[in-house]
């Protein structure tokens, strides 16, 4: 099989995990150079006059016609064209606009505040600001108490099939519980747990993210 397109990012960046198990879902092939540098190749003439903006995650089609970035709409796109588009999406306006308002949930409640805890504490390309931190810290849980009511005694987000709105969750969720969710932010969100490791059994998803990771305290500097 031809893959679709080529996705270019830094290495183990969540929103390219979540391109991949989307991907896989759809019985789709989907190139990820391992040679790309972040700061680098993101910001040569040839790179900007596909991606302006000079952002990653950002796909390019096989024929090199189609080229566009931003995660979500990298996603969505992934989900649309493959077999599997009306599971992921949703086959009615109703499911749709639920699985819609998970994604932007995902990007604007949990990676938004996923970010600069990452950024400072474990990748340390920015100083360390305790009061950023904090407040990224209490966000995070805010949405994290969130999801927890919504996943209290299901599997799923919505309906019961996996869907596109899983798998943003999953995305700084996964990433989350390896160094910031800790014992102390599980205990007020119960039930996410046991919903991040379900997802994680399923096979296409657990080959994109890996083994779930729980840190027992969060880390800092």
């Amino acid at each position: 099989m031809a893959p679709v397109g080529k996705i270019y990012s830094y290495p183990n960046n969540f929103r390219v995990q979540r391109a991949q198990a989307i991907a896989a879902l759809n019985g789709l092939e989907l190139e990820v150079p391992s040679d790309f540098q972040f700061g680098k190749d993101n910001k040569t003439p040839e790179f900007l006059a596909k991606f302006p903006f000079g952002k990653v995650p950002a796909f390019e089609s096989a024929d090199g016609k189609f080229c566009f970035a931003e995660a979500q709409a990298i996603a969505r796109y992934l989900a649309e064209i493959g077999p599997k588009a009306g599971q992921l999406l949703g086959e009615d306006p109703q499911t749709r606009a639920i699985i819609e308002q998970w994604c932007c949930f995902a990007e604007q409640e949990m990676g938004a505040y996923t970010s600069p805890p990452l950024v400072m504490v474990l990748f340390k390309v920015q100083p360390f600001e305790e009061a950023w931190y904090n407040r990224s810290m209490d966000n995070f849980a805010r949405a994290l108490k969130r999801l927890d009511v919504a996943v209290k005694g299901k599997k799923f987000l919505v309906g019961d099939q996996l869907t596109l709105a899983d798998i943003m969750v999953l995305g700084p969720l996964q990433l989350a519980g390896r160094f910031m969710m800790d014992a102390e932010m599980r205990k007020e969100a119960p039930n996410v747990e046991g919903y991040m490791k379900g997802l994680l059994e399923i096979p296409e998803l657990r080959q994109a993210f890996g083994e779930p990771q729980l840190c027992e305290k969060r880390m800092t500097v």
